[in-house]
């Protein structure tokens, strides 16, 4: 008695054969599509209906997202006026395992009256599809795997990776780079690690902690309680970076000096510093257009937790922490 184990693999094992055969299919008409998308359209459409639909819609998304801008329509909603973006730059991906599913079929009439070119993605050789495609790519004819051998399994798989392979096809012929596929998918992981940059994440403004280098001890505090990032810059008459007073640094004043209202700020900052058996923490500097995936390579390879924005007259302009950039999922 066969088991449902033995029953998956098989389904594997026959929808991997058969995008063998589609991949040996493939020939000089697949390089006609490639060429009539890229220098003879400027709207594709892809459509389906059923299962077939559901794989047009995620077709259209991936070209989009690689390069090359396509939208989804339904074939009926495409006879009730939508029909109305179609010129003579227009081509159409028409889905059909049979090749004679009649709404395709009307949908694909009245897009060639009105100028654009179709491309039929099919099983059926003899179909109508095929009579009305300019051009095709044939589905090797390949039965539904599974025990019914009725359910759409092997020929959406098909159809699936031939869109893929027409997706990456486009993608390569165009030239279309990491950086542009970060540019259509800028929240997603890479996204974000290509397109973000020290200024989009770095807390500035009011809420950067600045004093003077001649500030008080209790001005110094107070700007540091007040902006809540741990720590304050300390800055020259310039405006120039000096170095950072941190909570550590606060706590080592505290233990060495009996009298800290003395202090001014730069004084705070040169009794704060660490002994010579410690190791010493310097102050990292980053420009705003620095790479924030970088900041944060800085940030773990230096073992702190926060750099100082400069301009080009390294004043300072923003602060990094290492947790706003873990929070944008930059690790």
């Amino acid at each position: 008695m066969t088991t449902p184990l033995e029953i998956a693999r098989r389904v594997l094992h026959d929808e991997a054969d058969a995008l063998e055969r589609l991949a040996e299919s493939f020939g000089d008409g697949f390089d006609k599509i490639l060429s009539l998308i890229i220098d003879h359209t400027d709207q594709l459409v892809v459509s389906g209906l059923g299962k077939s639909g559901d794989i047009a819609r995620k077709i259209a998304a991936s070209l989009t997202s690689t390069g090359t801008p396509a939208m989804f329509m339904h074939p009926v909603e495409a006879l009730h006026g939508e029909l109305g973006i179609v010129t003579k730059r227009s081509s159409l991906i028409a889905l059909s395992r049979s090749g004679n599913t009649e709404e395709i079929l009307r949908f694909a009439t009245h897009f060639r009256r009105l100028g654009g070119s179709v491309i039929g993605v099919t099983q059926g050789a003899a179909s109508r599809l095929l009579e009305l495609a300019q051009y095709a790519i044939l589905l090797p004819e390949e039965s539904e795997t599974g025990p019914l051998n009725l359910a759409p399994t092997t020929s959406c798989v098909q159809m699936l990776a031939a869109g893929d392979a027409l997706t990456m096809a486009l993608l390569h012929a165009r030239g279309f780079t990491r950086e542009d596929f970060a540019q259509s998918h800028p929240e997603g992981s890479l996204g974000k690690r290509l397109l973000l940059r020290a200024s989009d994440l770095m807390h500035s403004g009011d809420a950067l902690p600045l004093v003077r280098s001649d500030a008080g001890f209790r001005e110094l505090m107070i700007e540091m309680n007040a902006k809540q990032l741990g720590l304050a810059l300390i800055v020259d008459d310039a405006g120039r970076l000096v170095g950072t007073f941190t909570d550590g640094d606060l706590r080592r004043v505290f233990l060495r000096e009996d009298n800290t209202r003395q202090l001014n700020a730069r004084d705070a900052y040169a009794r704060s510093r660490r002994s010579p058996q410690e190791p010493q923490v310097h102050t990292s500097t980053v420009k705003p257009t620095q790479p924030a995936v970088e900041c944060l390579r800085v940030m773990l390879d230096e073992r702190i937790t926060s750099l100082v924005v400069v301009d080009d007259s390294d004043k300072p302009i923003g602060l990094l922490r290492e947790r706003d950039l873990l929070d944008e999922g930059l690790a």
